[in-house]
């Protein structure tokens, strides 16, 4: 039992428990102004050993069954441990099913649920230097390293995936930079994407969040990206690789870097550090499974015959479907 209400007037949460196995409860005003004294205590057989009235604020009608919602809710959130992976209507299904008939609507709860998720969120990174080199949000679906670099000017993300098609897909890659989805400590989010004609499809390759557009910026990039790819070939190294620049007038570059910046304009804002980095993670999960299942021959030949801006257009709506709440 996390919480206990008297008269419906008084709540009183979880405090601590004793060496004795009996449970400290403080009333809910004790961590305001008020300070209230106020407390319950119970044996490891939920009777009363001691109830202290020493409240020192106004009465309040509870609403008993939104009280007992909101709190089952921010221990069931509590149990996630990556908060962008929490869907409010699935946090509601289980309290739900929990409280049965007595548990308020869902719009009457949504909004208590989403804030709760919020401040599971961790603290926003300021600047590039606030960025830590290990994280568990760095890992990707399959619990692999997604980040290989970090200086002072950049910090790079790849997965093992990512590296492979760089490393055998090299021939020609497709460089393009966005500001808009840069984090605002930063200049610029640089993607690199290759194209595997067999299934005339873009994947990306690389993510990287720049701190400035020094060309020794993007020297040290691409020599961390070639260097992280090489580990992946088991005879010759890449040496040579055609760059293809979001300036270049080619049809093929100038619709694929249209077709990625529309799937990264789904921000309304900059969005911060963490969601972005799970935002690219699931895109990465994303392309991941769509290549495994082309390679493994499961993907039937389609009546209609798509180009590649379409077969993108097509995966950014199924991302898109997936990231919004029920």
């Amino acid at each position: 039992m996390k919480q206990i209400i008297i008269n419906q007037k008084h709540k009183f949460n979880f405090s601590f428990q004793r060496k004795d196995k009996s449970k400290i409860y403080r009333c809910t005003e004790y961590k305001t102004l008020n300070k209230c004294k106020s407390l319950i205590i119970l044996n490891d057989r939920k009777e009363v050993l001691k109830y202290e009235s020493l409240h020192n604020h106004l009465e309040k009608e509870i609403d008993v069954p939104i009280s007992v919602a909101k709190h089952k809710i921010k221990e069931e959130i509590k149990k996630n441990s990556i908060p962008m992976d929490i869907k409010p209507k699935h946090i509601f299904n289980t309290v739900s099913q929990e409280m049965g008939l007595i548990c308020p609507e869902y719009s009457t709860i949504r909004s208590q649920i989403i804030r709760n998720i919020n401040k599971q969120y961790p603290s926003n990174i300021k600047s590039i230097d606030d960025i830590p080199i290990e994280s568990k949000y760095y890992k990707t679906k399959r619990n692999e390293n997604f980040m290989i670099f970090k200086n002072t000017d950049l910090i790079i993300f790849q997965s093992p995936f990512q590296a492979y098609l760089f490393s055998n897909y090299h021939k020609n890659i497709f460089a393009d930079g966005t500001f808009y989805a840069a984090p605002k400590f930063s200049y610029q989010l640089f993607i690199t994407r290759t194209y595997i004609g067999e299934f005339n499809m873009f994947y990306t390759t690389s993510i990287s969040i720049l701190k400035n557009k020094k060309q020794s910026t993007y020297e040290t990039l691409f020599k961390e990206i070639k260097k992280n790819a090489n580990k992946f070939r088991s005879n010759t190294l890449i040496t040579t690789i055609n760059f293809h620049c979001d300036f270049e007038q080619e049809h093929l570059t100038s619709n694929a870097s249209e077709s990625y910046n529309s799937y990264l304009n789904i921000f309304p804002n900059k969005p911060l550090f963490y969601k972005l980095i799970y935002i690219l993670k699931e895109e990465e999960n994303l392309s991941y499974n769509d290549y495994q299942r082309r390679t493994k021959g499961t993907w039937k030949k389609k009546q209609k015959i798509f180009s590649a801006t379409d077969e993108i257009k097509i995966l950014i709506e199924n991302y898109k479907n997936k990231r919004y709440y029920n």
